[in-house]
């Protein structure tokens, strides 16, 4: 069973639907059931999109420029229209609703999760998700004309049937790279209305992106073999291959050890020891691990980062959320794996929605 403080920081992270759902059950707690095997174990999976990769297209600039009714094509594939600009928008996920305030829709969300801590006027906001079960009731309840779910099963595909069947138009991202996340940045703006404001999201964060991987190009320092920590409590969690959180360690002047799969989340220790990281990041630093713990691991003590002392906190909740923050990740990646590189200057606009 993971604990607590990993279940909250995995909720917000949208390629874990599976390992939540497990954990939650394992733990008693009231969840919407979800199409995934249970667990998690050594081998716990998370089911990939049908179509694999994302490959959603951005909205159209015909598409942004459209009124009311407006069609779009979520993550999924679906063709979702919305009668009118939005009035009244649930966020089923963190990282969607730091979209929304990031594009000036804020004022008019009315539902998130009890997740959602960033930016900060997002605690105060009425909870319609509480440890990963979805109130539908209390949606239906707010008026809802708009939400924004997680896919790959982090909202269950049974929740979002039933939303749509109340005639609530139900837009689903999911960024399976940093490309993605800079496509739902603009699909969730064109479905709230603020499209433009999406576009220009996107355009800076581009531009910040394309300024931090020249920066870390320029530096020409060595490549470390990172491991990323989500979660050692029990068992040994990291990044799968092939994901946004993967490329972003690539950006940042990384060599990821992953779990090998594209679809597991979990690392034996054996095969962790053989990978031999350089570096460690500890995306689980804020909730009270620390290098000495590490070091003092059985089996740890022979791995270069640990003899070297190179392990390191990092701010899982920018790592974790494919949202407006992403450049943010970037840089406090790049940071990690290198402290001595110059970065540009970051807008201050970046750092608060």
């Amino acid at each position: 069973m993971i604990p607590a403080h990993a279940r909250r920081r995995l909720a917000g992270f949208v390629l874990l639907p599976a390992l939540l759902a497990a954990s939650l059950a394992a733990c008693g707690a009231s969840a919407t059931p979800a199409p995934t095997p249970a667990g998690p174990s050594p081998t716990a999976v998370i089911a990939p999109p049908a179509t694999g990769r994302v490959s959603t297209p951005s909205p159209s600039p015909s598409a942004l420029a459209a009124t009311y009714p407006l069609t779009l094509t979520d993550d999924e594939g679906t063709a979702v229209t919305i009668p009118a600009t939005p009035t009244t928008i649930v966020s089923l996920t963190p990282a969607t609703t730091e979209i929304l305030f990031a594009v000036g829709a804020g004022p008019r969300v009315r539902g998130v999760t009890d997740a959602d801590d960033y930016p900060p006027a997002a605690k105060q906001i009425t909870q319609v998700v509480k440890l990963g079960s979805v109130d539908i009731e209390k949606i239906v309840g707010l008026g809802a004309d708009l939400v924004i779910a997680g896919g790959n099963g982090f909202n269950s595909p049974e929740v979002i049937a039933k939303l749509r069947s109340l005639g609530i138009p139900v837009i689903v991202v999911y960024a399976s790279d940093v490309a993605g996340v800079y496509r739902d940045i603009q699909l969730v703006a064109a479905a709230a209305g603020d499209a433009a404001a999406g576009d220009a999201l996107v355009a800076s964060l581009r531009a910040q992106e394309a300024a931090v991987v020249a920066a870390v190009a320029a530096a020409g320092a060595p490549r470390p073999r990172v491991f990323y920590e989500l979660d050692a409590t029990k068992d040994i969690y990291t990044f799968a291959d092939g994901i946004e959180q993967d490329e972003l360690l690539r950006l940042a002047g990384g060599d990821p050890i992953t779990t090998g799969s594209t679809t597991a989340f979990s690392i034996p220790l054996e095969k962790l020891i053989v990978a031999n990281p350089q570096l460690i990041l500890l995306g689980d630093a804020a909730y009270g691990t620390t290098a000495a713990q590490v070091a003092a691991r059985p089996g740890w003590e022979g791995m270069t980062a640990v003899r070297t002392g190179a392990i390191r906190p990092i701010d899982d909740t920018l790592v974790s959320r494919p949202g407006p923050r992403v450049v943010e990740a970037l840089r406090a990646l790049a940071l990690a794996i290198n402290p001595a590189l110059v970065l540009p200057a970051a807008p201050a606009a970046s750092a608060a929605p």
